[in-house]
């Protein structure tokens, strides 16, 4: 298995070069902090996923978690790694001062712990992360009496937190929730309905779960706008703090094609009618509070994509080099030496192809980082376009990586041949670990929706103009180098393409004609979006290597940062063109055809 799972290079390239995290300083929210602090999280987050995560990949997806005697129990380590990032202060690392945290910037305390431990081994990082989102809910919309019952315990990694959104009846459709909350003379709501798919939601690694659960308070509107939050603790504390059973059951836990390290569970609430739930915010506007997580958890989704990835890459990089099979195409001499398999031009295709999904999906997804720390620390305008600028890449940061991630992995496999089949080698796992994503917050086909049909439009297309903006500073920056001029005209050819296709779907008459192929456009968007990434990380390379005096291996990694980009121009950006073509057809096959074409 290979040791390397990340680059530290490529981290500490976008980190500081890219997109200058030391800028953020000058915000008193973050003026504590140093890049010697920095540097000791990175170097720290790197060495807990040498040591305690990534020597436990294999053997959590084959001790999957059971369910015996109505218990979900999980790998013994568990408990441990929980501890683990407790005590270390990675649950509580962006979290305010006020509330238990490090109030660190969330492209230093969410991006690099969790693109290093997902990378080192999804599963076991999954736990951490949910319980930080959950307690983000509960720090930002509880009055302080409550944050005290459940952020120490939750920071300290000895509670889980979970996000309960999705029903048997209902799946993605929030507005057909079920699950009801009745309000009772003591102030808590009686809580009765299920729960299914939710991530960690009952095991042993922990003393205690915490759900956050969307309901539908009796007597309420229909639909979304009926909709409210509430805190259901597995176990309820009491009066005197001690916990008590608060009548949440595990139904069971579904046996999943990867991802196994982590216990996906089926929850019944209030069967003996004694399941006790308190209300987050106000009444009706649970599903507003439940997207600060949910957006949250999308890019944590796309990131964990890009962590798999990037393993899947490294195992497929390692094993290229050592592998020697065959000859050049220009050597005819059968007794000749064979050579690293490497050396042949497809694989260098299928490896380019490997590293620019990886290393476009970080950018993309720390550019996101970086917009959600300006929606932190500034005010006026600029926190009002970041916090939109984010709203809009949001789909995109999570879907991108999460379907080329699966391609990535698909590519290494095929770079090891007949063994990357096998569970000899990890590739396999990385595949089946990465094929949840494009599923779980959101299917693709939804985050398509939301980007053509709300996010594309919302304020009138402000979103969409400020996007274009950035992307267009990028192509004039990149317009001054003679080298990086003509992609440059290419971005700016797709990107002025975009703006076509889209007023083409906006005028196209009717809701499902305009949203019939959203997820192609999302497609097409990620593919502009990632680009623009690549460019901005081109022109970063091009002036390192222009200012000369670097060693051996910054110069390798420069280099190879423009091949890497020159790839993504002359392989990935071109299938554009075939998107648009379809986009713009006109055809309404799918709205059109008959439910019975698709029988035998």
């Amino acid at each position: 298995m290979a040791e390397k799972f990340i680059s530290e290079r490529n981290l500490r390239f976008l980190l500081y070069e890219v997109f200058d995290v030391e800028s953020l300083l000058t915000h008193p929210r973050y003026a504590d902090h140093s890049r010697e602090v920095f540097e000791m999280i990175l170097e720290t987050a790197l060495r807990m996923g040498k040591t305690i995560f990534k020597p436990l990949l294999t053997e959590m997806d084959r001790q999957q978690p059971e369910y015996v005697a109505g218990e979900v129990r999980v790998h013994p380590k568990v408990r441990n790694i929980m501890r683990e990032c407790g005590d270390g202060g990675w649950i509580a690392a962006t979290a305010d001062y006020d509330h238990g945290g490090q109030q660190l910037p969330v492209m230093v305390g969410m991006m690099i712990p969790a693109a290093i431990f997902s990378a080192a081994n999804y599963s076991a990082g999954v736990y951490s992360g949910l319980t930080a989102g959950a307690a983000a809910l509960i720090a930002g919309f509880c009055p302080p009496e409550t944050q005290e019952l459940y952020l120490p315990k939750m920071y300290a990694g000895i509670w889980q937190g979970t996000m309960a959104l999705t029903e048997p009846q209902a799946g993605s459709s929030l507005s057909d929730v079920l699950t009801t909350a009745e309000l009772t003379d003591q102030g808590y709501y009686k809580i009765k309905g299920q729960k299914i798919f939710i991530s960690a939601g009952d095991h042993n690694g922990v003393d205690n779960v915490i759900h956050m659960i969307l309901a539908r308070i009796k007597g309420a509107p229909a639909g979304v706008k009926g909709i409210s939050l509430f805190i259901v603790p597995k176990k309820r504390i009491e009066a005197d703090g001690a916990l008590a059973e608060n009548d949440v059951n595990c139904a069971g836990i579904y046996h999943k094609l990867g991802y196994r390290g982590c216990p996906i569970t089926q929850l019944s609430f209030g069967e003996n009618d004694d399941c006790r739930g308190w209300l987050v915010g106000e009444a009706n506007k649970g599903l507003a509070y439940m997207f600060q997580m949910m957006n949250g958890a999308r890019i944590d989704v796309g990131l964990g994509a890009a962590s798999i990835a990037s393993a899947a890459y490294y195992a497929s990089l390692e094993y290229a080099r050592e592998r020697p099979q065959g000859r050049k195409l220009t050597d005819k001499d059968p007794l000749s030496p064979q050579i690293p398999i490497i050396e042949h031009p497809d694989v260098r295709r299928m490896l380019l192809f490997q590293r620019a999904v990886v290393e476009g999906s970080f950018s993309l997804l720390m550019q996101c980082s970086y917009l959600e720390d300006l929606v932190l620390c500034t005010g006026g305008e600029e926190k009002e376009n970041a916090d939109l600028l984010l709203e809009l890449l949001t789909p995109v940061a999570k879907s991108y990586p999460a379907e080329m991630g699966i391609l990535s992995c698909s590519a290494g496999i095929q770079i090891l041949g007949g063994y990357g089949y096998c569970d000899e080698f990890p590739l396999e796992q990385y595949y089946r670990d990465v094929r949840i994503h494009p599923i779980h917050e959101g299917s693709t086909g939804i985050q398509g929706m939301d980007l053509l049909g709300r996010k594309m439009m919302m304020q009138k297309g402000r979103a969409a103009a400020l996007y274009k903006r950035e992307v267009q500073k990028t192509i004039r920056q990149a317009k001054e180098d003679s080298e990086l001029a003509p992609y440059a005209g290419e971005l700016e050819k797709a990107l002025d393409k975009l703006g076509q296709v889209t007023v083409y779907l906006a005028g196209r008459g009717n809701a499902e004609l305009f949203l019939a192929d959203a997820t192609l456009y999302l497609e097409y968007f990620g593919i502009i979006a990632i680009a623009w990434q690549w460019l901005m990380q081109a022109l970063v390379a091009r002036k390192a290597l222009a200012a000369g005096g670097l060693f051996p291996g910054d110069v390798n990694f420069y280099e190879g940062k423009m091949a890497t980009f020159r790839y993504f121009f002359v392989y990935e950006l071109p299938k554009t063109a075939g998107l648009a073509l379809t986009l713009t057809k006109g055809s309404s096959l799918t709205v059109d055809i008959i439910n019975d074409y698709f029988a035998d």
